[in-house]
């Protein structure tokens, strides 16, 4: 495939993958309100849809394994191309999230060693998810009563049971994924699957215990790069950098802080903890 060639392919794969996400909530209006499209117009769309970005995908990989490199970073490659970033990091994090029910299941932690300070930080969060779980369950029950048409029935609840599952593996990925403090001073702080960022012990210039309520979204960047990670509006600990560190948000988007304000259950514990290879 030409380069001309391959960018006009990824670009129409890319049109093809957003049209058929956006019919997806069209399609459930119509349910809901007793239409009921025909299945081969459904089908085709779809199929069209796959089989545009299946020929670009090969016609990618193709190309890079001639290229010369191996197969598994080939086909890499070929899906970087053909997919945005956020939508492969929406996926990889809904993955993470399917995964962390297992490690919550077996009341397991990742990434925390033997010798490792970890540090949750669901506690004001946690009264929030049950919550929105039971709304979900409600409105599911709810909605078989109040609804006549049994596709219908169907369609809301797969949508109420991801629903339900996705808030779940939020939590799971947020409680088997807590910050870490490691013997030689680094940390690493984190939020579920959606956040990750490790600092090196010589980044750190200070540490305290500092209870704020800040605004914003989850990952929040000021003018001057002090980086709030806030859970449930609040954040419990201020940790000031020697340097900027590079931080990669949610859905792919970078920045780079010299203060970090995150949230941590037990504040002073982490702090403590932090601070004791410089004491020893």
């Amino acid at each position: 495939m030409s380069g001309a060639g391959a960018v006009g392919g990824v670009r129409a794969a890319r049109i093809a993958a957003g049209a058929v996400i956006s019919v997806q909530p069209v399609l459930v209006v119509c349910l809901a309100a007793g239409l009921r499209p025909p299945v081969w117009a459904i089908a085709a769309v779809e199929a069209v849809a796959l089989t545009l970005q299946a020929s670009v995908l090969r016609s990618l990989y193709a190309s890079r394994r001639a290229q010369g490199l191996e197969s598994p970073a080939a086909l890499r490659a070929a899906v970087r191309a053909v997919v945005p970033v956020q939508v492969r990091r929406l996926l990889v994090n809904e993955l993470r999230g399917a995964v962390s029910l297992g490690w919550w299941v077996a009341r397991r932690k990742h990434g925390v060693r033997p010798d490792d300070h970890f540090a949750g930080y669901t506690g004001p969060q946690t009264a929030m998810m049950y919550g929105l779980i039971f709304v979900s369950v409600i409105e599911t029950v709810a909605l078989a009563f109040l609804i006549p048409w049994p596709v219908v029935h169907w369609v809301m609840l797969v949508l109420d049971v991801y629903g339900v599952l996705a808030v779940l593996g939020l939590h799971a990925a947020c409680v088997t994924r807590p910050h870490v403090v490691c013997p030689d001073g680094s940390l690493r702080i984190r939020y579920g699957a959606l956040f990750d960022l490790s600092v090196p012990a010589d980044a750190v210039a200070s540490v305290r215990v500092d209870r704020r309520y800040p605004q914003g979204r989850l990952v929040t960047l000021s003018e001057e790069r002090v980086l709030d990670l806030i859970v449930a509006g609040q954040t419990t600990v201020t940790l000031e950098l020697t340097r900027p560190l590079a931080f990669t948000r949610p859905l792919g988007g970078r920045g780079e802080a010299r203060t970090i304000r995150f949230h941590a259950d037990d504040p002073r514990a982490l702090v403590d903890a932090l601070r004791r290879p410089a004491l020893t």
